[in-house]
């Protein structure tokens, strides 16, 4: 039975799923938008949204648990001090996931997890 499951596993081991994540949030942050499977997106979308939300606060400790994720200094400073300016007065939606059809190689659903573009902030 599926009582509680808490998230996708994505066919892989712990580690595995965990590297993947922190790799897709990592290139988010990096290049603005990234195109990875529909299932591999919605499962970044929320760390991705949480690290926004801790950058926002911008202290000490936020930094360390964005850097927690990221595991590079500059990115975490380019999160906390660039891109979290953009969102100071949003309170979520920070990232939108577009469907974009199927992949040729083996048909697999596709997607474009980005950020979403504010003015201001």
């Amino acid at each position: 039975m599926r009582h509680r499951v808490a998230k996708k596993k994505l066919g892989r081991p712990h580690s595995h799923r965990k590297a993947l994540l922190r790799n897709l949030v990592r290139e988010v942050f990096e290049h603005g938008s990234i195109m990875t499977t529909t299932v591999k997106a919605k499962a970044a979308q929320p760390v991705v949204e949480r690290l926004i939300t801790f950058a926002k606060k911008g202290g000490v400790h936020e930094r360390r648990m964005i850097n927690r994720w990221l595991n590079d200094r500059k990115l975490t400073n380019k999160v906390v001090d660039e891109i979290a300016k953009n969102y100071v007065d949003v309170p979520g939606g920070y990232t939108r996931v577009i469907k974009v059809g199927s992949r040729r190689g083996d048909g697999a659903e596709m997607a474009i997890l980005e950020l979403v573009k504010r003015e201001g902030g």
